[in-house]
């Protein structure tokens, strides 16, 4: 039993390489199509477009659906994982299963500001030109989470932007590490309730 257990979480892996796939080709719109995005379309569309009806999961120009999409496989393949090593699922294996779904949503949206921060840096030393296309969507999403930052931390004082930018990064790496922590001392204690 344990050997399809892991043979089905083998080909849910491999999905979920080709969804991410799938999503980076999107990022090259520019590049014509090729035979190999046409099959990623084919194979991975269907499933995609089930996550894609929610509304959600759209938050201005930025499409979730993808992550969320992701983020249920990874969670299928966590529960089969757990059934083949453990030959059984209790209510802490869910309960564990459910913390590290939410702790993989938000580590992957902290890591994401982190690097929209640090790339934003990287352009304010290299004094890159901010009416560049992508400079712009950098800006349109460091800007607002900078703004929240200084106002929860500064309140009404005036901060150099540089001094504002590496806060931010500081704070929300350290924020990343703590959390880690916490879901992964949460998660172990979860996992070894008997029921």
């Amino acid at each position: 039993m344990a050997q399809l257990i892991n043979f089905i979480n083998f080909f849910i892996r491999i999905y979920m390489m080709l969804i991410s796939f799938r999503i980076i080709l999107t990022w090259f719109s520019g590049i014509g199509r090729s035979g190999i995005q046409d099959f990623l379309i084919k194979i991975t569309d269907p499933y995609l477009n089930w996550f894609r009806r929610f509304t959600f999961l759209r938050i201005g120009f930025l499409d979730l659906s993808p992550i969320a999409a992701i983020g249920v496989l990874s969670l299928l393949s966590r529960v089969l994982g757990i059934l083949a090593r453990y030959g059984r699922i209790s209510i802490g294996i869910i309960m564990s299963l459910l913390m590290e779904a939410v702790w993989g949503a938000l580590s992957f949206i902290l890591i994401f500001l982190i690097a929209v921060l640090i790339l934003r840096l990287i352009g304010y030393l290299l004094q890159q030109n901010t009416g560049n296309p992508f400079w712009r969507v950098i800006d349109t999403i460091s800007g607002p989470v900078l703004f929240r930052i200084n106002r929860l931390i500064f309140k009404d004082r005036i901060v150099n932007y540089m001094t504002a930018l590496l806060i931010s990064i500081f704070g929300f790496v350290a924020i990343y590490f703590i959390l880690r922590n916490i879901f992964s001392l949460l998660s172990s204690i979860l996992i070894r309730l008997p029921f």
